[in-house]
């Protein structure tokens, strides 16, 4: 599933619209890097690998701007292990 991540700056998230279902990551920007919160993903949509493509795509798109990103969340820190191709953008070499 490809998902078209949105990044809407005036609430600090990064969502998606999924089968009438938002899907959210919540962040505080600082300077370029983004602090990753956390991630939401309604019980009806758990487990088809749709928080995973959220994760992917907010990436995609802090790398797309040349950012950085603190993975304060678990679930992004859980796929930040399972994807190392993304260490590199960890604010602060983490």
């Amino acid at each position: 599933m490809s998902l078209e991540v949105q990044n809407d700056e005036k609430n600090r998230k990064f969502h998606a619209d999924v089968e009438g279902h938002e899907v959210v990551i919540e962040y505080v920007k600082m300077g370029d890097a983004y602090n990753l919160l956390h991630t939401f993903v309604p019980e009806e949509l758990r487990g088809r690998h749709v928080g995973e493509d959220l994760v992917r795509g907010t990436l995609d798109q802090i790398k797309a701007r040349g950012g950085t990103f603190l993975p304060s969340c678990p679930f992004v820190q859980a796929f930040l292990k399972r994807h190392p191709e993304y260490q590199e953008m960890v604010a602060g070499g983490q």
